[in-house]
């Protein structure tokens, strides 16, 4: 796994995350998704800043991408959790996310 694989899989998740969460904030019952939401944010924010880390060659890198490994895999169950093609498809890329990053943090 390179930084290169890795910023792409963050970059991807972030973004799908992004979707989750305009997704979300538009179903009915928006309440219900409130745990959904609020991760999607968390783990769109996380995945920015492990790229961004990655990108600039910090000395965190590694530590930085074992958080964003546990906030991909977190908000990749709290989606898995909902039928919505939305979240479904975040699960997918959160947990694809997390074993990058997970690598990354080896």
């Amino acid at each position: 796994m390179t930084y290169e694989e890795c910023i792409q899989a963050c970059m991807a998740c972030m973004e799908e995350c992004n979707r989750c969460y305009d997704a979300c904030l538009q179903e009915e019952n928006v309440q219900m998704m409130a745990a959904c939401i609020r991760l999607d944010r968390e783990c769109a924010d996380m995945c920015a800043f492990a790229a961004k880390a990655m990108q600039a060659n910090s000395p965190f890198a590694a530590q930085i991408c074992g958080l964003c490994a546990e906030i991909c895999q977190a908000c990749g169950d709290e989606c898995a959790k909902h039928e919505h093609d939305h979240c479904q498809r975040c699960a997918d890329v959160c947990y694809q996310c997390a074993q990058a990053c997970r690598k990354m943090a080896a």
